[in-house]
Order: C-alpha cells, then sequence, then structure tokens
C-alpha cells in the first residue's frame, strides 16, 4: 500500500518552502526498520542508494556495508561524483512519496503507486515530480524482488525516523546537502523560487552594461517580472515548459551559486527546480480558486434577495455542490502534471571534437549541423510482469538502463519458478529519438574531418529538429557502457558519449531566417519564453529597419552591401539580392491545389577570375540551412539521398544529400559544370517541382528539397566564345539551363578604364582604412543586412495588384513580339512561361524588398529590366544579334535552324541536278559547289552535319572512303 495523501500546509518563512510538520514518509526512504521507530511507516516504500545522503554537521555519513562498492554503481567521471551518473537517479522531491507538501495532492491512499508521467531527459520515474535517480529494485539470490535492502547505518540522514516529518526533513538545517555535492535542497529550493518571484528585467540590462537611469525609463521594461507571467501563461495554456536563460541567473544577485551548481550538478538542480515551478504554480492555482470564490459568493450576494437571513439550500437545490462544481478544480489540474525546466544560454559553447572525460555529467552546449533523425523510438521506462500461474502483477522500473525481470511470483502463496511474463500493452513508454550532430563546415579545422556526435531527445523536445538544421543544444554530456556481445555481460572498456538533451534552439544571427511560406509552421503548442527559431527582432531594430525600407535608394543600398569586396557587378548582385528574398510559394485550388514555387534559381558563367566563386561563398554565409558544394565532388546520391545502415539499429536508412538540408534556403553549386550526366539528371525535378523521388533499397519515398539554386560554371575552353551560345560554351543540356530564372554571363572584357578602376579596388582592399581610401560609399553592416531580409521574408508575403498583372500580360507580350520579323518566315522564340513566372517571382521578391505588402507596376519593370538583361548576354545570337530564348531551351537559334533548313535544301537541289541521268556525285565536288552558290562560306562541319541530317531522312546515301567518297540520290522520296 501507498502512503496516506499529506494535507497541506502553508509555507513558514519561505514563500513556497513547506515547513508543516506532519507523520508521512522522510526524505531518503529507509531501507531497513529503524530500532526505536514508529510502526506506521510505509512497508512498501522504495529502496534508495545511499550514494546521495545528506551529511550532517559533526558527522561524516556512512554508507552501508555491500553497498557502497563503485562496482554496484554505474561509471561516472570521478568517484566523488558517481552519483550523478544518469542510468540512476537520486530519490529527490516525488509527488508519489509525499516528499513535498506541494505535490502530496496526487497522492490518495489505495492508489497503485504507478508512475503515469516522467522526465525523460534525466530518466527520472515520478509522479508529479522530476527526481535525478530512480527507484533501485533489490533481488535476492533467487532473483525475486524484496522489500528491503541491506541494513544501512541508522546515524545517516537516509535513515530518520520515519515518523520524522517531510518538513522538517529538509527544513531542519541549511547544513544537509547531498552527499557528494555542495547543494542544500532547502536553500536550492528557496533560492530558485526568489528567483522566479523577484527577478526583474533590470538585473540582466545591468549586467549587460546598462545604468540605472536606462533600466528605470518608462519604456525600458527594466521593472517587469518576466518569469511571474511566463508561469501564469504556463498555467493558463496547460504548457508544462519553461525555457530558463541560465544568464538570468548569474546576473541575479542570489542565484549566482545555484549558476554554478546547474552546471556542475545538472541531475540534481533541475529536478528541484521541477518542483519549486511547480510549488509556485499550485500556489497560483489556490489563488485563482480563492478568486473565483470570492466573485461567486460576491455574484450570489448580489442576487440574493434583502433578508436578515442567509439562504438555506433545499432538498431540491444543493446551493453548495452546485457552487463547487461551477469552480474548475485548478490545484488539482496542476498537481497532475509533470513541470519541467529548459536551461539554454551557457557563457560559451564546447567544440563537439573538444568534450573530454572532465565534462561527463555536466551541463555543455555545443552547436552543429543535423544530418539524420532517427524514427520515435519508444523508450521502456517502466515494465509490468504478471504470473501466468495467479495472475499476481508487479511493476518493475528501469535500473541502471536495464529492467530486472523476476525469476519467481513474489506472491507468498504462489513462489512458481519462472512464471513472470512481460505484458507490454501495460508497460509505461517515453518518446525518445536519436539526433545526429555534425560539426558545421565553417568551423571544422583546415585538413580534418567533420566530428559528430549522438544527442538524445525525449518526449516535447522529439521531432522538434530535422535533416539540415543549424541548432544549438544545451545537455548532458554522458557515457554508457558498451557490451562486447549483446547476449554476454562483458563490456568494452571504451565507453559510448552522448548527450540528453534539455533545450534545443535553432537560430544563428549571422544567417538569414527561414521563409514562413517556404516551411510550414506546425500548429504546435507555444512554450512559455520558447526561443524562436527565426531571429528576434527588436523594436529599434524593426524602426532602424522600417526607415532603411522607406529610403529612395534602398535597393542600390542593399545590393552595394551584399558581397561589398566584389567589384561593381551590379546586376548580378541585384538577381541575387532578389534570390535571397524570394519569392511567395503559392498554391491554387482552381487548379487541383498544385504548388507553385517561389524560389529563385540563378547561373553565373563565364570567364574564370571574375568572382564568381566568391559571390557563392558569401550567399553561402549568410543563406539559412544553405550547403556549398562542388561539381566535380558531388554524385546524384549526394545531392539527393543515399541508403546506409544504422550503425546500432543495423536497420536501411535514408541519408539526407545536400538538396534536402538545404530546404528551405539556397545551395550553392560550383564548378556546374563539372558534373556528371548521372548527377545533373536529378536537379531537373528539383529546380522544377522542388521534390527528390527515392525508390531504392525497398524505401519509396518523395523528400522536399524546397532550395533556391545558385550556381556557377566555366566555359568549355577556359575562355568564353562570344560567337557561340551559351549550351555549346558550356557544358549543360538546354533543359536544365531552361529551369534558371537568370543566367548571367560574366565575362572578362579588357577595358583599360574599367580595368584600372579594378586595379585600385583590389589594391585598396590591402591598405589601411583612412578617409582617403576609404568607401565613400554607404555600405551596411552583414549583420543588419541579414536581419533586413529575415524581417522581410517572415513579416511580408505580397500580393499582386490589378495593376501589377497588367503590366506583367503587357510585359509578357511584348518580349514575345520580339521574334517577329517580316523577313523570316520562321519566328524567333523571345519568352516562354518559364519567363513569365520568373517575373512574377522577381517582381514578389522586389517589392520584399521594399517591405510592401503590394506588388507595383515598379516592381514589374525591375523584373522585367532584370531579365532582359540577362537574356541579352545569355540569349543572343551571335549571328543576327536578337535574343533568341532556342538558345537556352534548344541549343539553336532561330536563325541556326533557318540556315541549317536552306543549307540542306541547296544540297538536294544540287544533287537532283547533278544526278539527273542517274548514278552519283562526288563529295568534294557536291562541297565545292553549294560552298560556290552559298552567299556566305560553308564549314566543313555544316556540311557534314546536313549529309548526316539528310541521311536520316532517307533523301541521300553515303558511300565509300576518302576521295572516293560520293553522294547517291534515293529517288522517290519528296
Amino acid at each position: 500500500m501507498s502512503s496516506p495523501a499529506p494535507r497541506r500546509s502553508r509555507p513558514a518563512s519561505v514563500q513556497g518552502t513547506p515547513q508543516a510538520a506532519r507523520q508521512n514518509v522522510p526524505f531518503f526512504q529507509s531501507s531497513s526498520a529503524v530500532p526505536n521507530g514508529n510502526a506506521n511507516g510505509n512497508a512498501n516504500m522504495d529502496i534508495s542508494s545511499p550514494s546521495k545522503q545528506a551529511s550532517v554537521a559533526g558527522s561524516t555519513p556512512r554508507a552501508p556495508p555491500g553497498d557502497s562498492s563503485p562496482i554496484r554503481y554505474a561509471s561516472s567521471s570521478s568517484p566523488t561524483r558517481a552519483a550523478a551518473n544518469g542510468d540512476r537517479q537520486p530519490d529527490v522531491p516525488t509527488s508519489s512519496s509525499g516528499l513535498f507538501v506541494r505535490s502530496s495532492r496526487s497522492s490518495a491512499p489505495g492508489t497503485s503507486g504507478l508512475n503515469n508521467s516522467r522526465r525523460g531527459d534525466i530518466h527520472s520515474d515520478v509522479f508529479g515530480s522530476t527526481p535525478s535517480r530512480r527507484r533501485r529494485l533489490f533481488v535476492d539470490e533467487n532473483g525475486v524482488p524484496v522489500r528491503d535492502g541491506a541494513p544501512s547505518d541508522p546515524a545517516t540522514f537516509s535513515n530518520l525516523d520515519p515518523n520524522t516529518s517531510e518538513a522538517d526533513a529538509i527544513g531542519g538545517s541549511s547544513t544537509r546537502i547531498i552527499w557528494g555535492t555542495n547543494i542544500s535542497i532547502q536553500d536550492t529550493m528557496s533560492t530558485f523560487k526568489e528567483f522566479l518571484l523577484g527577478y526583474q528585467k533590470k538585473y540582466r540590462m545591468w549586467a549587460d552594461g546598462a545604468t540605472e537611469e536606462e533600466t528605470s525609463e518608462p519604456g525600458s521594461g527594466g521593472n517587469e517580472r518576466e518569469y511571474v507571467e511566463m508561469l501564469n501563461h504556463m498555467r493558463q495554456l496547460g504548457v508544462t515548459g519553461l525555457n530558463l536563460d541560465v544568464r538570468n541567473l548569474k546576473a541575479f544577485p542570489s542565484t549566482v551559486k545555484l549558476w554554478h551548481q546547474l552546471q556542475a550538478y545538472p541531475h540534481e538542480i533541475v529536478p528541484l527546480m521541477d518542483q519549486a515551478i511547480k510549488d509556485i504554480i499550485v500556489d497560483q492555482a489556490e489563488e485563482e480558486m480563492n478568486r473565483l470564490r470570492s466573485e461567486q459568493q460576491l455574484q450570489r450576494a448580489q442576487a440574493r434577495p434583502d433578508s436578515s437571513m442567509p439562504a438555506v439550500p433545499s432538498s431540491e437545490t444543493n446551493g453548495h455542490a452546485e457552487q463547487q462544481s461551477m469552480i474548475p478544480d485548478l490545484v488539482q489540474e496542476a498537481e497532475t502534471k509533470v513541470y519541467k525546466v529548459k536551461p539554454f544560454g551557457l557563457d560559451s559553447s564546447v567544440n563537439m571534437r573538444e568534450l573530454n572525460p572532465n565534462d561527463m555529467d555536466k551541463m555543455v552546449s555545443i552547436k552543429g549541423l543535423v544530418i539524420r533523425t532517427t524514427p520515435v523510438i519508444p523508450d521502456m521506462k517502466t515494465a509490468f510482469f504478471r504470473c501466468q500461474v495467479c495472475n499476481h502483477a508487479v511493476n518493475v522500473s528501469l535500473d541502471r538502463g536495464k529492467i530486472a525481470e523476476p525469476t519467481r511470483c513474489p506472491r507468498q502463496a504462489c513462489q512458481s519458478q519462472n512464471s513472470m511474463q512481460i505484458v507490454h500493452n501495460r508497460c509505461e513508454f517515453a518518446d525518445k529519438q536519436v539526433i545526429k550532430l555534425q560539426e558545421t563546415p565553417d568551423s571544422v579545422p583546415d585538413g580534418q574531418t567533420p566530428h559528430s556526435v549522438s544527442l538524445c531527445a525525449y518526449e516535447e523536445l522529439v521531432d522538434v529538429c530535422k535533416a539540415g538544421d543549424r541548432i544549438e543544444v544545451t545537455g548532458i554530456f554522458r557515457s554508457n557502457p558498451v557490451r562486447i556481445n549483446p547476449r554476454q555481460r562483458t563490456i568494452k572498456a571504451l565507453f559510448k558519449t552522448y548527450i540528453d538533451v534539455l533545450h534545443i534552439q535553432k537560430v544563428d544571427k549571422r544567417r538569414l531566417g527561414i521563409d514562413v511560406s517556404t516551411i510550414e509552421q506546425e500548429l504546435s503548442e507555444q512554450v512559455a519564453g520558447d526561443v524562436e527559431q527565426s531571429r528576434k527582432i527588436s523594436e529599434e531594430e524593426e524602426q532602424k529597419i522600417r526607415a532603411t525600407a522607406a529610403r529612395g535608394d534602398v535597393y542600390e543600398l542593399l545590393a552595394r552591401s551584399l558581397a561589398p569586396s566584389v567589384y561593381e557587378m551590379d546586376d548580378v548582385k541585384k538577381g541575387i539580392l532578389l534570390q535571397l528574398f524570394g519569392g511567395t510559394n503559392k498554391s491554387f485550388e482552381k487548379g487541383g491545389s498544385p504548388k507553385y514555387r517561389g524560389d529563385i534559381n540563378v547561373l553565373l558563367c563565364g570567364d574564370p577570375s571574375t568572382s564568381k566563386s566568391q559571390l557563392l561563398k558569401y550567399v553561402h554565409r549568410i543563406a539559412p540551412r544553405g550547403v556549398y558544394t562542388s561539381g566535380k565532388g558531388s554524385s546524384a546520391v549526394g545531392l539527393t539521398a543515399y541508403v546506409s545502415r544504422d550503425p546500432e539499429t543495423r536497420q536501411v536508412v535514408l541519408e539526407s544529400g545536400a538538396l534536402v538540408l538545404s530546404d528551405g534556403g539556397v545551395c550553392c553549386i560550383d564548378e556546374f559544370d563539372k558534373m556528371s550526366d548521372s548527377t545533373r539528371s536529378v536537379l531537373h525535378e528539383v529546380m522544377e517541382q522542388q521534390t527528390v523521388s527515392i525508390a531504392k533499397a525497398g524505401i519509396i519515398t518523395t523528400l522536399n528539397a524546397r532550395t533556391s539554386i545558385l550556381a556557377s560554371a566555366n566555359p568549355i575552353g577556359s575562355k568564353y566564345n562570344v560567337n557561340l551560345p551559351v549550351p555549346q560554351n558550356i557544358d549543360l543540356p538546354p533543359t536544365l539551363l531552361s529551369r534558371f530564372d537568370l543566367v548571367y554571363l560574366v565575362l572578362d572584357q579588357i577595358d583599360e578604364q574599367n580595368d584600372r578602376r579594378l586595379a585600385r579596388h583590389l589594391v585598396g582592399m590591402y591598405l589601411e582604412d583612412t578617409p582617403e581610401n576609404g568607401n565613400a560609399q554607404e555600405i551596411l553592416p552583414v549583420e543588419f543586412l541579414t536581419s533586413y531580409i529575415s524581417y522581410s521574408r517572415t513579416k511580408c508575403q505580397p500580393k499582386i495588384t490589378q495593376a501589377a498583372s497588367e503590366a506583367l500580360v503587357s510585359a509578357y507580350v511584348q518580349m514575345r513580339k520580339l521574334g517577329e520579323d517580316v523577313r523570316a518566315a520562321e519566328r524567333r522564340i523571345t519568352a516562354t512561361t518559364r519567363q513569365l513566372e520568373s517575373m512574377i517571382r522577381l517582381a514578389e521578391a522586389h517589392a520584399k524588398m521594399r517591405l510592401a505588402e503590394e506588388v507595383t507596376a515598379n516592381d514589374v519593370h525591375e523584373a522585367v529590366r532584370l531579365i532582359k538583361s540577362a537574356l541579352k548576354q545569355a540569349a543572343t545570337d551571335a549571328r543576327t544579334g536578337l535574343i533568341d530564348m532556342g538558345l537556352l531551351t534548344e541549343g539553336t537559334s532561330a536563325s541556326e535552324r533557318r540556315r541549317r533548313s536552306d543549307l540542306k535544301k541547296a544540297i538536294t537541289d544540287l544533287l537532283d541536278e547533278m544526278t539527273r541521268s542517274g548514278g552519283s556525285a562526288r563529295y568534294s565536288e557536291v562541297y565545292r559547289r553549294v560552298s560556290e552558290q552559298g552567299s556566305a562560306q560553308v564549314e566543313g562541319t555544316e556540311f557534314a552535319e546536313a549529309l548526316r541530317s539528310l541521311e536520316q531522312e532517307g533523301q541521300v546515301v553515303v558511300g565509300g572512303e576518302g576521295p572516293r567518297r560520293n553522294i547517291r540520290r534515293v529517288t522517290g522520296v519528296a
């Protein structure tokens, strides 16, 4: 049987700290009967380990015989801190044991004691509270669970009189500390409650260097009690997690010691903080219920008829029951929840390659890139065993990472051997997920491979992040022994390390925020005080951003600030700038709800040493979820996804490639022309449908790859030939080129004046900044530029107006009219529907840049200008000087196709004339006469290609070799 429900007592001296004495289970439950103890102690109390006993002034605590050996404990970083190991947690405040008065309402006489909720990140197994050590199950030599363990010393704190009240156990002396630490239970809880109720923002502002005058200003908010508001929101919204910035603990005068203890002993401090939060929320719930009762009584008094006698409820109407039914039991609702503190904001983050044994069981903070997340894993916390003979059931909790299965029925009347069988649907499980975190590419030292570490996320932190996220994790660095063989108990000398996650933060101040129209926002509960995934913009920054957007030259200013070390290339920078802003992802119900991409793809192609790679590097540094890769070092599976085998579960899993990791960001691909054909073929689906379809190793799925692609390519001969179209200069298929919204030619042209300005710009970068050689033009800092772009991507989703739609239609029609030529029989293709969609995306991005809510005609005009400037370079026919989209879509222009058709017709007419009497004509003679008839010289390759085309059509037959080569006309073919 469990202990009876204790009565609640009000705090005596410290608010929220229980002081009233009552009879219940002591702090550390006894493992054997005390000779002079009262018989009212709980016979079924759990056995606690002496590793966390408290020391009394003047005496040294001693562990019981046979239980102090280090063999009985999991490995830790030092013998004195063995108790802090997460595989077996200390018996700290629990609601089921009745230690804290605040949590006593959840325990009622006759309850089974089966724990329904627990905190998984520190492996606690209590209901209503969060201890940092789980209970231990003792068995005899036959494997039968026993109630009491080895007899312990009655002089230790863990073996007080069972009649000692909980308030006396924790409040009798402040010198009582948890064994192996300097943590006082009473002082820790009272100090943290004082912090939650008394902390004001001015303490943090003072720590950051603000003066008292600045904090006392009306608009500064220095007197706001931040955590009191958070706790109220948690109680009202039913949220159980409180995100705690530990820098606030450091700034608050009375919690500096607690700040050190939290980082050194997180297993012990975090559960005490959880209980303190629960105490305060229960107090708030009581105050709210009292307020509701007072209001209800006042309303009843006002509605009562004037009479000197109070109203007496009749048998038909039970007034008291009706009154109680109208008021919800807020206290009981708060008692049944498990409140958790999630600390974050350590002074410095540790590089994962610098983690060492000194960090074991301590709180650490690391940054990295998520490369893989496992599905949700059920993590067993309590096993339910039932006897197959007598149906007697017993619950066994997880003890140091394993379940001790009973070998005999514990019922005295049964005692059947090997009759206990586990019942899975009666066991308790918690959600668990293993996350693989890797060093970011910019933090890896030169010449070394990136390190990785495994993270274990529990409960509400499951599925918070996904592959490609750059996160900062706060957790407890732990180690586990590894068995040589799963069927043997022998373990290896090397331990496996991992981090139990307490808090995950997705933010990088030097990078852009994720576009809300690209990444769907899950409709999950917002945790009180949660750190947003996107960057927080203060009111001052927002005013500065609005003021910058109101400037008339904001477009040129932002373009200058993008890669300021790159000289000129204004149109290229403007195109990349609009790519960073991006269009709006949308879906139309009219067409069956297909999704239309808002991401803009840009290709830079041209001569070497023209700053193409430098632009890509700059964009990669500030782009969200960006991945930088090179064409020669990339494979098809490396870009999309590849199948591997999980080292732990040995199951086939899908690893995300560069394009999938860039979902919601920008993927920079250098040396685009060096890619193999099989690698480039996977980009067709990604660039238009923005998905990656996988069907390999029994895995058939479609992954999202909603990414913008910024690529650079070099010409075939290391020098761009202006007389040849882009597909012939760069080894790229026309179908892939047509998927780029903007194709810029970056050519190295010889111009003395331009070369002189460029040389002065490069030399000036090596000189000290002085008024003489400094840049006279204003350039925005990279932090403000990223803030500006992130703010616009988050806040602005412009809509196309009627005037803008008319301008788009007019611009598209005008671009199509450029293909009209009265002298030619065929019309050139100067624009396709892809150019129209590109204009829409660029116009939306230009409106975002202005922080506008609507797309105007001016935005459309700028988008058309950018597309035309790119087409003039990339899609201009070298023979005619006119724009022809056929160069990008088909690889040949309309004039080139007409020239080939005329050449084939001339060859067939000449063959009809030369072979009128039958026979064949010599190859060299036909080539000579065709060249003489034409107005322009016919190249030998053109003549051979035309003959090959005629031969495929079945109009001619080419025979012979060398000088005897001849051409015969096939008759009867039209």
